[in-house]
């Protein structure tokens, strides 16, 4: 299951990119220290898949820890998104995928 997670978050991270929703500098220690779900207070959901969730879940799959076994990114990812509309579908998919995969649904 490493390899699949390991290649969906390349995904996710290529998908970022390619929607113009990578940052080229990190947010504020402060609002990296939210205790808030996705620091949904202090920055939004693509800025927290990038400097969060992506770093976090390298670090696991490089120290071969265990992952998550149930996650739940798509609800909070259809509605931070909706904004963009139909364009970040892909996006969706991905993140819809991560989901399944630790959740053990693929």
């Amino acid at each position: 299951m490493s390899d699949v997670v390991k290649t969906l978050l390349i995904a996710l991270e290529t998908e970022l990119k390619q929607q113009q929703l990578w940052s080229a500098s990190a947010p504020e220690p402060a609002a990296m220290a939210s205790t808030v779900p996705f620091c949904y207070d202090t920055m939004a959901l693509e800025q927290w898949l990038q400097f969060i969730f992506l770093p976090r879940m390298q670090a696991l799959l490089d120290t071969k820890s265990a992952l998550p076994s149930k996650i739940s990114v798509l609800p909070v990812a259809t509605e931070a998104f909706k904004v963009h509309g139909k364009r970040v579908l892909p996006l969706l998919g991905i993140i819809a995928r991560i989901d399944s995969t630790l959740s053990g649904g693929a």
